[in-house]
């Protein structure tokens, strides 16, 4: 869990969704990751306007993988995710990721693709600075 450590910490700044490579949407966001039982799992609460969500990482040993654990108002999913290159890049499907990256100190980046004729398009990023 400590390859995350990148991710911890209180989050502000903006969500914004693509469609056909333009902006379709901009809403303020705010996030607080965090440690919790003993750092062996953190915790996403995310809050906007388009989405709240609250998410659980841990990583296990036995199966030398993470999972995603994302909670919804209206349901729940689990993904397996893997630390590559100084991210955290979660596979919801064989066309949908989430990669999850610190672009610069004090920064934090949450970004979706998906795959379209065989080439990975952003399709909503997130971008947030920390506040402490």
């Amino acid at each position: 869990m400590q390859q995350l450590h990148f991710m911890v910490g209180d989050w502000v700044g903006t969500s914004t969704t693509y469609k056909n490579g333009a902006i379709e949407r901009q809403v303020p966001a705010f996030q607080k990751i965090q440690y919790v039982v003993d750092k062996s799992i953190i915790t996403i609460d995310l809050h906007s306007e388009t989405l709240q969500l609250h998410t659980v990482i841990y990583y296990d040993e036995q199966e030398q993988t993470y999972y995603y654990n994302p909670f919804y108002k209206k349901g729940a999913g689990k993904f397996v995710a893997a630390y590559v290159d100084g991210r955290l890049v979660v596979t919801r499907n064989e066309t949908t990721r989430f990669i999850f990256h610190q672009p610069s100190k004090g920064t934090f980046q949450e970004y979706g693709e998906k795959l379209e004729d065989g080439k990975w398009v952003k399709y909503f990023e997130d971008n947030f600075k920390n506040i402490q």
